[in-house]
């Protein structure tokens, strides 16, 4: 109809945690450090942890084995190393993370704004909930799709499909935030925009988005109105 404004380009937002809401890398990193360290083996510095995040934390664990992407480390040296990692990470999960500059405001404004969010994140559930509550990042959240709360994790589109299905909005009217390769293909093969923040852990600069962002406070301009209503 002529003079209605404009509509919103998604009517909820989904959000990838490690890279995109958090810096989690100092904590994994100190987590890892104290694995090798009970392993005998020499530590590594944050920028080599960084490199290996964003596939949850047993890959995290086989890529700090073996210093590879995707080796499989010995499986007896893997049954000893994983438990310790957790329990230190547990101990430690928001020691040192923080969220990036402008992801507070810029969920507050979504939030006030009405937009339903959710956190979609290959993290386990256990380490997920404790770093949301920690961080006081947890209200912001309508729905929160951990790594272990469905059978495949991104790429696959399933997580981005749950959290729509729990957000009732249809892929299609749906937008989601991310800093990795893996956000970009699982929002692609689920039918959800793609918007990719320019800092995090992934490499930007190879991933096809349809929006880049300096700061998530930039999201909800980039979003537009509320779509109007009936």
């Amino acid at each position: 109809m002529a003079g209605e404004p404009p509509s919103r380009l998604a009517d909820a937002v989904t959000l990838d945690l490690d890279g995109t809401l958090v810096h989690t890398a100092p904590d994994l990193a100190d987590a890892v450090r104290a694995t090798l360290a009970e392993l005998g083996r020499p530590p590594v510095d944050d920028a080599a942890v960084v490199g290996w995040i964003g596939d949850g934390v047993e890959r995290l664990v086989k890529r700090a084995l073996t210093g590879e992407r995707s080796a499989e480390p010995e499986p007896a040296l893997f049954a000893r190393a994983y438990p310790r990692f957790v329990e230190h990470y547990a101990r430690g999960v928001s020691r040192r993370s923080r969220p990036y500059p402008g992801v507070r405001e810029g969920l507050a404004a979504l939030r006030d704004a009405g937009v339903p969010l959710a956190c979609v994140t290959s993290k386990a559930t256990v380490f997920t909930d404790a770093l949301l509550r920690d961080l006081e990042l947890a209200t912001f959240f309508v729905v929160v799709v951990a790594g272990d709360a469905v059978p495949r994790a991104k790429p696959d589109p399933l997580p981005l499909l749950h959290a729509c299905s729990r957000l009732e909005v249809a892929p299609e009217r749906a937008l989601h935030v991310g800093d990795s390769e893996n956000d970009a293909r699982a929002a692609r093969a689920a039918g959800l925009a793609f918007v990719a923040v320019r800092y995090g852990y992934g490499r930007p600069e190879s991933l096809a988005a349809d929006a880049w962002l300096d700061s998530l406070a930039e999201l909800p301009a980039l979003l537009g109105p509320a779509t109007p209503r009936g």
